[in-house]
């Protein structure tokens, strides 16, 4: 852990403990560290950006929507309710009293880093959070969220934050991003991302009402199968003329199948009056993960898949605490088979753009790099989740570099709902790159002044190019 002492943080956290090589890596962090952030995925609301109120206390801001946290001291013994998760009504002082007491649970994590980092650089805490010192940090904390430049758009300035995507519903108004960016003085992109899981998930609850509602908005007078991919076209075409370059698509599986139109259509209205089993509801997903990849060719939107998720695990954590609450579980995925007939139409298409993002670290090297060597289409998605963490991360490097080179990497997203922790986060990976590079210098792979042009191509260049920015 980046323990939290008297003073700054070391400038050397989280590079190599050899001098030589320490000293190399410094040399290229300095290439990166004050480049703009450029985002291309994450989870936070562009309404809390545009309405730009202040954060309204220190457990809100830094604790309950912090599944990394939570979920840690759920495990640890603290109940969700009384985290605030849910909406329980926790009061925040007792919420935050919480998180201070079980604070050396996150000793080694890679929360750690970032939450160090956040209250060293925001708020000028430099002592470990306590049962002792709860209510002193809290009061500090809580009085420099009143000041403006603690306020979200002040927060975009000095994070440095030149593209910012957001995740959203196909049938989301965008209002909040057009608000952003109509106002000549702010500067920052803020970009939708089509995130139509909810709409091809028949397992997803509401999905009969929500598809029905898609079908009826935007089918354009269309109804059943056809009027249902009408709708998708044309909200996908809605949210590019709001300026978004990407879809997100967070599938069980990177499984893709290929349904004649009338197979389609017959499996859709099986699937649609619900009732369906799950074999009929896996294969209209793997379906529509196809479909989505040929509007893509159409359109242009790069396309994301996240998978390998059981989502919503613990039963009777969903039944209290809703969905996206800490309790979503990696599995084990294939990709070589489930994504041939995707990859046979459409990976060397032209401008076709496809990031393939995994939570099983055996298929980095197995799988991902390979099909990312050889499709011009494919590109290799940064760690995420529950493997964007140093270690990690530095794993992932290691286990696809040697066949891919840095070209086919789609660069750093920091796929987070915890807003202050962004510019943390991408000075981890920014950190991560360095000492990476700086090793190869060291042994003589790479030459100092190449190094120095791959990590800003890294950093900067591969998330504009991959994702259209």
């Amino acid at each position: 852990m980046t323990t939290l002492v008297r003073g700054q943080l070391s400038p050397d956290r989280l590079l190599p403990a050899d001098p030589t090589t320490r000293e190399l890596a410094r040399e290229l962090l300095s290439c990166v560290e004050d480049l703009p952030i450029v985002s291309p995925h994450g989870h936070v609301s562009a309404s809390v950006i545009a309405d730009d109120e202040p954060f309204s206390d220190p457990a809100g801001l830094l604790v309950t929507p912090d599944h990394y946290v939570t979920r840690l001291l759920h495990a640890n013994g603290v109940s969700l309710a009384a985290l605030g998760v849910g909406g329980s009504g926790a009061e925040p002082r007792e919420v935050w009293r919480e998180f201070c007491a079980a604070w050396p649970v996150f000793d080694g994590t890679a929360s750690a880093n970032w939450l160090t980092s956040e209250l060293s650089d925001l708020f000028g805490v430099h002592d470990a959070p306590s049962r002792e010192n709860a209510d002193v940090l809290y009061d500090r904390i809580a009085a420099r969220l009143s000041e403006p430049d603690l306020r979200p758009r002040a927060l975009v300035r000095s994070f440095a934050v030149e593209v910012l995507a957001t995740t959203d519903d196909p049938l989301d108004d965008l209002a909040a991003h057009r608000r952003l960016a109509e106002d000549p003085s702010f500067e920052a992109r803020v970009v939708p991302t089509f995130r139509p899981d909810a709409y091809v998930d028949a397992a997803t609850p509401d999905f009969t009402q929500r598809v029905d509602r898609l079908i009826a908005e935007a089918g354009e007078g269309g109804s059943g199968y056809d009027g249902y991919l009408s709708a998708l076209r044309a909200r996908r075409q809605y949210f590019i003329d709001a300026g978004a370059t990407a879809s997100d698509h967070g599938v069980r599986t990177p499984r893709s199948v290929i349904l004649d139109p009338l197979a389609a259509s017959r499996l859709f209205d099986r699937v649609r009056r619900g009732g369906a089993g799950e074999d009929d509801r896996d294969t209209f997903e793997a379906h529509m993960l196809y479909e989505m990849a040929r509007m893509s060719v159409e359109d242009g939107l790069t396309m994301m898949i996240h998978p390998g998720s059981l989502r919503n695990y613990d039963r009777e954590t969903y039944a209290c605490f809703g969905p996206d609450t800490g309790h979503d579980i990696p599995v084990s995925v294939e990709f070589t088979a489930a994504l041939r007939p995707l990859l046979d139409d459409f990976g060397n298409a032209p401008g076709f753009h496809l990031v393939l993002f995994t939570l099983d670290e055996s298929t980095f090297s197995r799988e991902l790099a390979p099909l990312a060597g050889f499709y011009r289409g494919v590109y290799l998605g940064s760690p995420w989740w529950f493997l964007d963490a140093p270690d990690a991360m530095a794993r992932f490097r290691a286990a696809v570099t040697e066949t891919v080179g840095f070209s086919r990497y789609g660069g750093f997203v920091d796929d987070t709902r915890a807003f202050c922790s962004i510019p943390a986060r991408h000075n981890v990976a920014r950190r991560v790159e360095a000492s990476f590079l700086a090793r190869l210098v060291a042994e003589h792979r790479v030459t100092l002044p190449r190094a120095r042009e791959i990590i800003v191509d890294v950093i900067d260049g591969a998330p504009r190019r991959v994702f259209k920015l």
